[in-house]
């Protein structure tokens, strides 16, 4: 089976490419469509030359994710004003896990700290053994004084990061193959 490939009548998660700050147009289009659209968001604050304000957006830029049969709803989505391509390998798209896109909603509902990554960064592998987080696995950077769980949405290469108690992390030992 090639990867992003399911079996008939099969939903999972998907990445679209969509136009410059068409988010959550495309988002909106697509609920109103029936075609379940995750389109995670986080809380900023602009600043105008007159005002504060706290403003919606999305956590991934240029990004909505989607859960279709692909074989059945894929012409459906291509179609809609503002999609570009989906996010895959060549013209195959590429599956992006269940566990990654409640975790991506997880962050954004749970924190305040979420911040976007600009590289994938490399450390320690750590595992969340406490908190709203447990279970979630990610790579550990520093941020001044604080500590930061990082993580990376390899399907559409980008990470993410929150802020996060060491107290609340465990290493993962690497597994030797025999």
């Amino acid at each position: 089976m090639i990867k992003g490939e399911n079996n008939q009548g099969e939903k999972l998660w998907y990445a679209i490419y969509v136009r410059s700050r068409h988010e959550k147009n495309v988002h909106s289009t697509l609920l109103n469509k029936d075609i379940e659209s995750s389109l995670p968001l986080k809380t900023v604050i602009r600043q105008w030359s007159d005002r504060k304000k706290k403003v919606e957006v999305p956590l991934f830029r240029g990004y909505v994710f989607i859960r279709i049969d692909i074989r059945k709803d894929k012409f459906n989505i291509l179609k809609t004003d503002g999609v570009v391509k989906f996010i895959g390998i060549g013209k195959n798209p590429s599956r992006i896990p269940d566990e990654q896109i409640h975790w991506m909603h997880m962050i954004v509902e749970k924190s305040d700290t979420v911040k976007n990554e600009k590289e994938i960064p490399i450390g320690q592998k750590v595992s969340v053994i406490a908190g709203p987080f447990k279970g979630l696995e990610g790579i550990v950077t520093r941020d001044g004084n604080q500590s930061r769980l990082v993580i990376v949405i390899e399907s559409i290469l980008n990470a993410v990061s929150v802020e996060i108690s060491p107290d609340y992390l465990e290493k993962i030992k690497k597994q030797h193959n025999l």
